[in-house]
């Protein structure tokens, strides 16, 4: 039997762990027949000859630049079939030069509103405050026996549209010291079609602490599956 062949692409802003965050989960690929290549920057996008055979890719790249061939074969790649999945600012939060980027993945990092002022101290953990995912699609094969959770991290604010299918939401507290004037609910789990590929993203996964929790590490690992050519 072939091996499906998964690509890794990881890097940019050393924040979010991008090395020891796809490392947690490329055994469970390999485990589930996956050969892997990790790469470290989105320049194999570019090979068609290559990425015409890569079955599921996982990106881990905050931030960073796409050049415009690397894009190409990317979208080249989802339109014919190849998976794409990712969680928090590694595929959220990549490449904000790109408008032909965000609409290939359907959200885009707006901002995680931070602790009353008061409690700031100048550190990430500012922005670490209580939430709920709250379950919208609890028959996709991706969230089956999950329940709503709480978590204690960084929480999105996405901006997106409604060609995605939302597997999970979470809801951004209006308080006083917010410019916003109501609470706003945005996609914290989900999933797109694109052409004869499937993308999946959940922007749990701040850091490593938030990548080991149960019901995270469970969703993320049924997600690459399930885009997965």
């Amino acid at each position: 039997m072939t091996e499906r062949q998964a690509l890794v692409v990881r890097g940019g802003w050393e924040g979010h762990h991008p090395v020891e965050a796809t490392d947690y989960f490329l055994p469970h690929l390999q485990a589930n027949g996956f050969a892997v290549r990790v790469e470290n920057s989105p320049k194999v996008y570019a090979d068609a000859d290559y990425m015409a055979g890569v079955d599921l890719i996982v990106q881990c790249m905050t931030m960073s630049t796409i050049e415009k061939d690397e894009l190409a074969g990317l979208t080249r790649a989802v339109e014919n079939g190849t998976g794409l999945a990712g969680w928090h600012g590694g595929i959220a939060d990549s490449y904000r030069n790109s408008s032909d980027y965000l609409q290939l993945v359907g959200g885009q990092f707006a901002c995680h509103p931070p602790k009353a002022p008061e409690e700031r101290t100048g550190e990430q953990s500012d922005y670490f405050i209580p939430y709920r995912v709250e379950i919208t699609a609890p028959d996709h094969p991706v969230m089956e026996g999950i329940a709503d959770f709480d978590l204690v991290t960084e929480q999105y604010w996405v901006l997106s549209d409604e060609y995605n299918t939302v597997l999970a939401t979470t809801t951004l507290a209006k308080n006083e010291w917010e410019p916003w004037h109501r609470p706003v609910t945005s996609p914290a789990i989900w999933t797109r079609d694109w052409g004869k590929g499937r993308v999946f993203v959940c922007t749990p996964g701040h850091d490593m602490d938030v990548i080991r929790n149960e019901d995270v590490t469970t969703i993320i690992q049924r997600g690459m599956l399930w885009a997965a050519r």
